[in-house]
């Protein structure tokens, strides 16, 4: 099953289990967001939203915020002596879509636990 939802003005098709990056969304790192704007569920029969399915959500995992590339605008007027360079770096969220939600459902699938390193285990020669 598949599901194509609009967030930040974009528009992405998802399964279970992807990992996008949108536009900055209010959550924690580690919390279940729900997406509303479902435009179409995709499976043996498609459902398309007219402009949304009702009663259809997305549940996904915030796995991080941070910050896109650098991205440079650069202007110069020649033989004017003038030129202006201004950058900026878009805030992201990276996502892991943990299911696709009909009828109104509730998220049955929590956050993954998240991985703890071992601690080094001394070497025995290292004794001396």
């Amino acid at each position: 099953m598949f599901a194509v939802i609009k967030t930040g003005g974009r528009q992405y098709r998802v399964v279970p289990d992807d990992v996008l990056e949108i536009g900055k969304i209010a959550g924690d790192v580690g919390s279940i967001v729900q997406l509303g704007d479902v435009l179409v569920l995709g499976g043996e029969t498609p459902v398309l939203g007219l402009p949304t399915v009702a009663g259809a959500t997305v549940a996904a995992e915030v796995l991080q915020h941070k910050r896109g590339p650098k991205v440079i605008s650069f202007k110069k007027r020649r033989r004017k002596n003038s030129k202006r360079k201004r950058g900026y770096r878009d805030e992201i969220t990276v996502l892991r879509i943990t299911e696709i939600l009909a009828d109104n459902a509730k998220p049955t699938i929590g956050p993954r636990p998240k991985k703890v390193k071992a601690a080094p285990v001394p070497d025995e020669d290292d004794e001396d």
